[in-house]
């Protein structure tokens, strides 16, 4: 469950890579500027299974000597990735290209469609293939762009966890931090 917890936070941080650059036939889209941005995503599952999991995690990084600690938390930074009471962040470069796109791919084992509903508004449903382990999962959700620097976003994440189904709830932003992305390299 606690890989499943990092692969949602990057797909929704990659969602939102997708869904800014995506564009309607009709409506000019909402760009993106190129840089570093921080994501941060708070998820509630029906069954808090998944909030237990985290609370493990972060029990599990508490208990480790200042040093253990620290290496995870810098294994963790390197890529781009926090966990925290709340909610966790991802921080993803985006290239000036990328944020040209009118359409980034999905991630590998992924399908998408994204529907713009409004000037600054977009639609979005997914469904990811399951592998090494982990169940299939599907979703959909909404995003509103408040400029190229900031969005919000809401998702309904559907899985399974111990052979039984699971939905998570999620609510994501994002803001753009810097031109420069430092450490961190671009999204594929």
């Amino acid at each position: 469950m606690q890989h499943n917890v990092s692969r949602f936070i990057v797909h929704a941080a990659g969602a939102a890579v997708l869904l800014a650059a995506a564009g309607g036939a009709h409506a000019q889209p909402q760009k993106l500027r190129p840089g570093l941005w921080e994501h941060t995503v708070a998820m509630k599952s029906q069954s808090g299974q998944m909030e237990a999991a985290m609370a493990q995690m972060q029990k599990s990084l508490a208990s480790m000597t200042p040093e253990q600690r620290k290496q995870m938390e810098q294994m963790m930074a390197q890529q781009g990735v926090s966990i925290g009471p709340k909610g966790n962040t991802v921080k993803m470069c985006i290239t000036a290209e990328q944020a040209d796109l009118d359409n980034i791919p999905p991630q590998e084992g992924c399908t998408q469609n994204v529907k713009r509903t409004g000037p600054n508004t977009v639609a979005m449903t997914f469904s990811c293939k399951g592998s090494q382990g982990e169940p299939p999962t599907s979703g959909e959700g909404t995003m509103t762009f408040s400029g190229p620097t900031a969005y919000t976003g809401n998702f309904k994440v559907k899985t399974t966890h111990s052979g039984k189904p699971e939905q998570i709830d999620m609510a994501q932003t994002g803001k753009w931090l810097s031109a420069d992305c430092g450490a961190i390299k671009p999204v594929r």
